[in-house]
């Protein structure tokens, strides 16, 4: 499944856990909203299954987020749900249906987990005021974490800008002859900007426009961390090497063996280890 990243709700004095792999879909543990209502959580989710209300909101979900969701196995889970001798736990629903909406883990800190947008259909389930508590500090969460990367990038695109103004300032100084009209010196700084977009993500802001007409902001707008901690790097090189008198050609080069050192350095270290940088680490 690849990095996980953990997290614990805190709501109304008891910790409920969440994690993601891809900081987009967020899983949180119907095992410890359960302990809410009973000491056996595993019976109280195979009780709330037995609904068929909760499989038809199932169903849906699935077919909305998932592709390889299995409908003809979800039917008979309709069909049957709501009778007096019909039984479903976590594991069935997911091996029968191929669903991704609920995940069962093994481990010290496993159990049954659910996507976000079911985990609170459970809580509403178990206890519509349990539930506001883990919507409060469900968003708490939230706003925590992206406070964090929106500081950690917006400080790595302000040193970017920072270190771009020392670029140009070379550029000026050192490639751009006097007699040149200023149609021609913002050509020569577009120039200098893109060896640099080409350099670190293979075209020119450009082509990276054609390309994405529909995003927001530009190519480095929508950079990594890494790639703008390694943008500001190699803005000031560049200026170095301008004032040494490479050419464009050598520069190109040089950044170029730069920007790949850089990033495969960055790829085999935690981002929380850079100063600055903070990110939850794997449990």
């Amino acid at each position: 499944m690849g990095k996980i990243i953990k997290d614990t709700i805190h709501a109304n004095g008891m910790d409920i856990g969440i994690y993601t792999s891809d900081f987009e879909n967020e899983f949180i543990s119907l095992t410890d909203i359960a302990k809410y209502k009973s000491d056996s959580p595993d019976d109280v989710i195979k009780n709330w299954l037995r609904n068929r209300d909760i499989i038809e909101f199932l169903g849906l979900w699935e077919t909305l987020h998932n592709p390889d969701f299995k409908p003809v196995e979800f039917d008979g889970f309709k069909k049957a749900a709501g009778t007096n001798a019909f039984t479903l736990s976590p594991k069935k629903w997911i091996e029968s249906t191929n669903a991704i909406g609920i995940v069962s883990k093994s481990g010290r800190y496993g159990g049954t987990f659910a996507h976000s947008d079911i985990a609170f259909e459970f809580a509403s389930w178990i206890s519509p005021e349990f539930k506001l508590y883990i919507i409060k500090d469900y968003k708490r969460l939230k706003t925590e974490e992206n406070s964090k990367l929106s500081l950690n990038w917006n400080l790595n695109r302000e040193i970017s800008k920072l270190n771009y103004r020392v670029h140009t300032d070379a550029v000026k100084a050192y490639l751009i002859p006097p007699e040149l009209t200023p149609a021609q010196v913002s050509f020569a700084y577009a120039s200098e900007a893109d060896l640099l977009n080409t350099v670190l993500f293979g075209k020119t802001a450009r082509e990276w426009r054609e390309e994405n007409p529909d995003a927001k902001g530009n190519i480095r707008d929508n950079a990594t961390i890494y790639q703008l901690l390694v943008l500001s790097n190699m803005e000031s090189y560049n200026a170095v090497l301008i004032n040494q008198g490479k050419s464009q050609k050598e520069r190109m080069k040089l950044l170029h063996e730069l920007a790949v050192q850089q990033m495969s350095t960055l790829s085999k270290i935690e981002l929380s280890n850079l100063p600055g940088i903070e990110q939850k680490s794997d449990t």
